[in-house]
């Protein structure tokens, strides 16, 4: 009986420490990760305040508000835009306007008629 309760034990323990060992390569993991978000989301920042004027950014931030996902969309395509050079200047706000409307435009309408 004992050996088999010493048996349990072992194998209690055993179990234990690689339940303990995966919880932190699983802490390690999920930190780097955030860590690399950060570090992407500070790139990001930074090549939108090259490529927008504060005002045009300032709108991105309010929209953000209410569609991050579209705001996310607009922002790499700008990068991109940036990156392939076929942005001269800083986007001003009006430019911005523009470029929005167009993006937002692609949707379809419904319409909806009561007889």
């Amino acid at each position: 009986m004992s050996d088999i309760e010493e048996l349990r034990r072992k194998r209690m323990q055993q179990l234990q420490q690689q339940a303990s060992q995966q919880a932190s390569q699983q802490a390690a993991q999920a930190e780097s990760q955030e860590r690399m978000r950060q570090e992407l989301e500070a790139q990001k920042r930074q090549a939108m305040m090259q490529i927008l004027t504060p005002e045009a950014r300032s709108r991105l931030a309010n929209i953000r508000l209410t569609k991050p996902e579209f705001v996310d969309q607009i922002e790499l395509q700008l990068i991109q835009l940036a990156q392939m050079g076929r942005i001269k200047s800083q986007i001003s706000d009006d430019e911005l306007k523009v470029l929005l409307t167009k993006l937002a435009g692609q949707k379809r309408e419904i319409k909806i008629t009561r007889k």
